[in-house]
């Protein structure tokens, strides 16, 4: 069984509107082996919604791009990706597959198949799976931002406090932290 890891950008107020993050080629790259490492992405509808509008244009080199963000965009393009939605059920971008039914029975499913493990970027999408005790791992680039605004992480609630133990953090050039928690259990 492979892991479930949400991982997203956030500012240091917990925001997480992606226009506010460091859109730099030291970020992508770290996604970009993030994603090399797992098998699959799950998206939400308006996640990959938002995804699908920009970059297989910058796969295709229909959109000019620097060097990393164009691997991250190719890599992307081959990379299985799962969606949930119950209000659309087409998903014609490359490699893009609907999450139907109970969303507990899919989504552990699907972990269950991708031995390499599934990466979580929809925040929304994150929170309801939390709720359904299926997130193993947090990966999260913190920004050194503050936004002062939402969307922000788990903006709903969740049940209860969720205890983490620290894997790593690392500090990138650009004053970011890549931060790497396992969900305690039990």
């Amino acid at each position: 069984m492979g892991l479930l890891t949400f991982s997203l950008n956030l500012t240091l107020d917990g925001c997480v509107d992606h226009q506010e993050g460091i859109a730099d080629d030291e970020t992508h790259a770290f996604f970009t082996r993030l994603m090399d490492e797992g098998g699959a992405m799950l998206w939400g509808r308006t996640t990959y919604e938002m995804m699908e509008s920009y970059w297989p244009a910058v796969a295709s080199g229909e959109v000019d791009a620097p060097p990393a963000i164009r691997e991250w965009a190719v890599k992307l393009e081959a990379k299985p990706k799962y969606v949930v939605s119950s209000t659309r059920t087409d998903f014609p971008w490359t490699n893009s597959h609907h999450v139907a039914g109970d969303l507990r029975t899919s989504v552990q499913k699907l972990k269950d198949e991708t031995t390499s493990g599934v990466l979580l970027g929809s925040g929304k999408l994150a929170t309801e799976l939390d709720r359904l005790d299926l997130i193993d791992e947090y990966k999260f680039l913190v920004h050194p931002r503050i936004a002062g605004h939402g969307p922000t992480l788990f903006q709903s609630g969740l049940l209860s406090t969720r205890k983490l133990d620290l894997l790593s953090s690392i500090p990138l050039s650009n004053g970011v932290v890549a931060m790497h928690y396992r969900r305690v259990r039990g």
